[in-house]
C-alpha cells in the first residue's frame, strides 16, 4: 500500500550555512523522493533523515512515496515515467539498479540508460537473523540445524539481493533452504518473530533494533568484515570464505534530467554527508556515508551489473 509522509519539518538540525547558497537558488515547488521500499525498512528510514535537510538544502518540500513490491520494478517504473525536471526522485538500493538486471528477465527497464545517476548515499549489510525461541544460536548452529533438516528451513527475502544473499549461503553451505518471498523487511520479521518463519536477512537499522529488544538474536552480517556499530555479530565470510554482499543505496531520477538539476541536487546530497552530525547518526545505525559523483554513481552501477551478471551465473541463482 502506497503510504506518503510529508518531512519538510522533522526537527534533524542538521544542515548549516553552508548550504544556505544552494537553498536561495533553488525553486519552491514539492519534490517526491520514491523509495522501492515499505515503510520502517532502512531505505525508508535514511531517506526520512536525508528528507528534511534536503528539503531545507533545495528550498523545497520533499516528500517520501513508499512503493514496494515487485522487486523494486513498481518504483522503478513510477520513476522512469516521471518528468526529468526534478519533481521526482528516488532514493534506491542496488537491488533494482544492477541486480535486477543480472537475475529477472524482461525487465521493464534499464537502469544504464533509464535512470540519471546523482549522488551516492551510503553503505552497509544485511544481518541474517532467528527468532529468540529458535534453537540455533550462531551461524553454525544454523548451518548444522538447516543440514538436519534438508528443505524445511525457511527464510524470508524482499529484495533480489536477500534473495541472492540466501542462494549464495546455500550454495557454499551445501544446505536445502525453503525460500519465502515477502514485499518488504518488515512483515518478514514479524513472522520471524512469531514463529512461522526460521530466518530472514534484515537491514541494519531493523537489526540493531530488535538485537536491542531481544525478540530476535543476529547470527552473522553479509559484509566481507564486521560492522563496527555490532562488532560483536561475525560475519558469514567467517565460516564460508569469500562470501560478501555489502549493499549501496543513493540517489537517481529519470533519464533525461538536465545537467543543471542534477548539480543542484548532488551538491546538495553531498553538503549533508558531510555535516559530521549527519555521518554520526548514519554510523550510529550500521551504515556508512557514501559520496559519489554522477559520474562515479554511474560507473558503480555498470560495475554491478557485470558483477552481479557474473554472481547469478556462478551460484547459479534464479528468479522465484
Amino acid at each position: 500500500m502506497q503510504r506518503r509522509s510529508t518531512l519538510q519539518f522533522l526537527a534533524l538540525g542538521l544542515v548549516g550555512s553552508a548550504l544556505n547558497p544552494i537553498a536561495r537558488a533553488a525553486p519552491g515547488r514539492t519534490v517526491r523522493l520514491v523509495v522501492p521500499n515499505p515503510a520502517g525498512s532502512s531505505t525508508d528510514q535514511v531517506a526520512r533523515l536525508f528528507a528534511q535537510p534536503l528539503g531545507v538544502a533545495l528550498n523545497q518540500v520533499i516528500v517520501v512515496d513508499n512503493k514496494p513490491g515487485a522487486n523494486g520494478i513498481i518504483a522503478m517504473q513510477d520513476l522512469v515515467r516521471s518528468p526529468p525536471d526534478g519533481s521526482t526522485l528516488m532514493f534506491s538500493s542496488l537491488s533494482p539498479l544492477a541486480i535486477n538486471v543480472a537475475l529477472l528477465k524482461n525487465l521493464p527497464y534499464d537502469p544504464r540508460k533509464d535512470v540519471t545517476p546523482i549522488s551516492g548515499g551510503y553503505l552497509s549489510n544485511q544481518v541474517l537473523m532467528v527468532g529468540a525461541a529458535h534453537p540455533a544460536r550462531t551461524f553454525s548452529d544454523f548451518i548444522a540445524y538447516a543440514k538436519r533438516n534438508p528443505g524445511k528451513v525457511s527464510i524470508g527475502h524482499a529484495s533480489t539481493l536477500s534473495h541472492a544473499e540466501i542462494a549464495a549461503m546455500a550454495k557454499q553451505a551445501g544446505i536445502d533452504v525453503l525460500q519465502v518471498p515477502y514485499r518488504g523487511i518488515p512483515p518478514a520479521i514479524t513472522d520471524v518473530i512469531g514463529g512461522t518463519l526460521d530466518a530472514t536477512f534484515v537491514d541494519m537499522v531493523n537489526a540493531l533494533g530488535q538485537g536491542k529488544a531481544g525478540q530476535m538474536r543476529a547470527l552473522a552480517v553479509t559484509s566481507a568484515k564486521r560492522n563496527p556499530a555490532a562488532p560483536q555479530w561475525p560475519s558469514i565470510a567467517e565460516a564460508l570464505s569469500g562470501y560478501d554482499f555489502s549493499a549501496w543505496t543513493a540517489f537517481v531520477g529519470p533519464a533525461g534530467m538536465a545537467p543543471e538539476t542534477v548539480s543542484r541536487v548532488h551538491a546538495a546530497v553531498s553538503a549533508i554527508l558531510k555535516q559530521q552530525e549527519f555521518v554520526d547518526k548514519l554510523e550510529g545505525i550500521g551504515m556508512v556515508a557514501q559520496r559519489a559523483t554522477p559520474g562515479e554513481l554511474k560507473s558503480l552501477i555498470d560495475s554491478d551489473i557485470a558483477r552481479w551478471t557474473r554472481l547469478v551465473a556462478e551460484y547459479k541463482i534464479q528468479a522465484e
